[in-house]
């Protein structure tokens, strides 16, 4: 699995990031993809991710990344073991996080996720509302805003995804935001090829999550 992580890391352009989803793997598998020199995981079920935290706090750098829908409950545990939040998709939201980050003395790198298509099984701000809001969102206090996070409906056609990939970088741009969370394992190239700067890839790298 180092080779092919190696084959995917050389062949990113500069600038883009990638972030190994290890959500339903093991440690020891993280602590694997560690010691080849891969630093940034993905993590989205807040139970799961605690005890490979704990137990893998001796690698030095490695960073963490909350990539799961963000469970208001979850909020503080979540600012506590997580350099990065790819998922905050509202502003009421954003707000509990910046509270309970300035209770915490922690400022969390955060993505905004965008909805850019109806489905009902993704969450995510409307476009046309977080540019409304934008202006006051920027004011918030304790939280950094990295960037925009999508994810397309994986039923459509590769070229439909593509274009999404599109419109949020569009979108990113607009904003003057730097980066772009999108991307995973069945369309990670078409993401790159769009402006994404970090992509998400889990089974491709890992294989197929244990039953």
């Amino acid at each position: 699995m180092s080779s092919l992580i190696d084959k995917i890391k050389k062949s990113l352009p500069l600038g883009v990031n990638l972030l190994a989803v290890s959500k339903g793997h093991s440690d020891t598998s993280i602590r694997e993809f560690a010691e080849k020199g891969q630093l940034h995981f993905g993590e989205s079920r807040l139970q799961e991710a605690l005890p490979k935290i704990a137990k893998l706090q001796d690698i030095e750098n490695i960073t963490w990344h909350f990539i799961g829908r963000l469970q208001k409950n979850k909020v503080r545990s979540v600012i506590k073991e997580f350099d990065f939040i790819h998922s905050l998709d509202s502003y009421s939201l954003i707000e509990r996080v910046s509270r309970i980050a300035g209770e915490e003395n922690k400022i969390p790198k955060i993505f905004l996720q965008v909805k850019f298509l109806e489905d009902a099984s993704k969450c995510g701000f409307n476009p046309h509302d977080l540019l409304r809001d934008w202006s006051e969102l920027i004011t918030i206090p304790n939280i950094n805003i990295k960037g925009l996070m999508m994810i397309p409906p994986l039923s459509l056609p590769i070229d439909q995804r593509k274009d999404l990939f599109m419109d949020c970088r569009k979108m990113a741009n607009d904003l003057d935001l730097k980066h772009c969370s999108m991307g995973m394992s069945t369309d990670w190239k078409e993401a790159v090829d769009a402006g994404a700067t970090w992509i998400r890839i889990g089974s491709l790298l890992f294989g197929q999550r244990p039953q």
